[in-house]
């Protein structure tokens, strides 16, 4: 395989609707054009602390980052905005870390923020985050569906269903993870 071979694959939707926070992801991970894998698992929680989590990019570089998120709500008593602060500003100047290519959408009860490699913590200004290939697509259709009686749940299922309509490094095979 090509060093220039890229990895798509990842829809990630994260919905804040009447006091539900949901973060769903699609299953395919495409390497060029080529399905590798349509069961992909790219949303987490870390049950102790009530945060859930989905990450777009590479696998390893993902779950690498989901750790070190777990380890800052750890070492700051669960407190979301901190540990995305510090995870962000190691992410940025961690010689290792900063190499790392992924984009993490993660919420609890009371925020939701998008995590970047360029040391972003970007909170929404709506109750709607997309990221990854079909995220804009997910995100569009999710700002619309948010007007509705849908639950978040639905909203997000919803949103991927759109995405991978038209998304070719999307699936429709969803994976949900709620507070």
């Amino acid at each position: 395989m090509s060093e220039n071979v890229i990895w798509h694959g990842t829809t990630i939707i994260l919905v804040r609707k009447n006091n539900e926070v949901v973060v769903a992801g699609d299953g395919q991970v495409s390497m060029g054009n080529t399905i590798i894998k349509s069961t992909a698992t790219k949303v987490r929680k870390i049950e102790k602390r009530n945060v859930i989590a989905g990450f777009a990019g590479s696998t390893a570089d993902a779950l690498t980052l989901f750790e070190r998120l777990e380890a800052k709500l750890e070492k700051h008593a669960g407190n979301l905005t901190r540990a995305a602060v510090e995870l962000a500003k190691d992410w940025r100047t961690d010689k290792y870390l900063r190499r790392l290519e992924a984009l993490m959408a993660i919420g609890d009860k009371e925020k939701s923020f998008i995590i970047s490699g360029t040391g972003d913590v970007l909170e929404p200004e709506d109750d709607v985050i997309g990221i990854g290939s079909g995220g804009n697509y997910a995100l569009s259709a999710a700002k619309v569906l948010m007007e509705t009686d849908l639950s978040a749940e639905e909203v997000a299922r919803k949103a991927l269903k759109v995405a991978s309509e038209i998304c070719v490094f999307t699936n429709n095979n969803v994976k949900i993870e709620k507070i």
